[in-house]
């Protein structure tokens, strides 16, 4: 007897025939949208923001204690498999050129909003350093060369080799962004072959320590050699590995970052209890719901308003569409 059909695979006949027979691709890029993505992303969102404010009793529950990874792992895996999901589509209805002219286009987005945050969060950090007369908030944010060479810094910054602390998936997500449309191709056409050289790279940056430069020393936090293996992975997933996958799965045998300043700045001078913990993690949380709801409410009555059609969607980092 044939297994009953998931209702992401009934919603994906109907939402784009012509992609579910298209060989190598799976029932998750035949259809529009997967709400399983917005969920796991909030819950990325939620688990930052926690992990993001020293001394908070409150990210004991989070997953980063739990196991191997924490919510880092999450936000790039489903990157990259949104990525995929996104503009593994674009590229075989309009070409590879069109495609690539998108996830381009995307990049340079994020490199934007990536400046526009840093100067805020500079803001940020040298008000609160300065209006309470407490240089420790700017050396453990690690904006210390920032204040004293502001010309400098901000020209490394551009080149994505300055990051303060909390502010290194943006300049990631950027980098696996530009180098993506090749690796799409090729994802495209031998899946197998791209995870392999994704694995690959993977060992090849731990042997020989490949990483790129940061300002003022050392390297990379996240080191784009090494990430780039979930990101393509997630993005396998997206074009058909999870298929594969599933028989070993189901087997018996086996950013937040802004928020999480301004709450490491209230339990530091007005109270560090665990009742503060608690309430500024509450709060946090509940804002960025606010957020969410206030973002998703603009799309839904902009786009009643301009009475258009679905625009194009791009691939948030982390999922979702902009």
């Amino acid at each position: 007897m044939d297994q009953p059909r998931s209702a992401l695979t009934q919603h994906a006949d109907v939402a784009a025939p012509s992609l579910r027979q298209a060989p190598g691709v799976s029932v998750a890029v035949a259809a529009r949208r997967d709400v399983r993505l917005d969920l796991f992303r909030g819950l990325a969102l939620w688990l930052i923001f926690l992990d993001h404010i020293p001394s908070n009793a409150v990210s004991w529950v989070t997953i980063r204690n739990y196991g191997f990874s924490d919510a880092t792992e999450i936000f790039v895996f489903i990157s990259g498999y949104t990525a995929a999901f996104v503009y593994g589509r674009a590229m075989r209805e309009r070409g590879f050129v069109l495609a690539t002219a998108r996830v381009l286009r995307r990049a340079w987005q994020i490199y934007a909003a990536h400046i526009f945050l840093f100067m805020i969060y500079m803001a940020e950090i040298a008000y609160v350093a300065g209006s309470f007369d407490n240089p420790l908030y700017a050396e453990e944010m690690g904006i210390l060369d920032f204040l004293k060479q502001p010309d400098v810094t901000l020209v490394q910054a551009l080149m994505l080799k300055f990051k303060p602390a909390g502010m290194d998936v943006l300049p990631l997500y950027i980098i696996l962004l530009v180098e993506f449309p090749p690796l799409l191709w090729l994802l495209l056409r031998l899946p197998v072959l791209a995870l392999a050289a994704s694995v690959a790279l993977y060992a090849l940056s731990w042997q020989f320590d490949w990483n790129m430069p940061a300002y003022p020393s050392g390297q990379w936090t996240f080191n784009p050699f090494a990430w780039q293996l979930i990101f393509v992975f997630g993005a396998w997933c997206a074009l058909g590995g999870s298929d594969r996958l599933a028989p070993l799965i189901r087997s018996p045998a086996v950013l937040g970052v802004f928020l999480a300043f301004a709450g490491h700045f209230f339990l530091v001078e007005v109270s560090d209890r665990l009742s503060a913990q608690i309430l500024v993690s509450a709060l946090g949380i509940a804002a960025m719901i606010a957020t969410a709801w206030l973002l998703s409410w603009y799309k839904s009555a902009e786009g009643r308003a301009s009475g258009s059609g679905p625009k194009q969607p791009d691939a948030d980092l982390a999922g979702g569409e902009a």
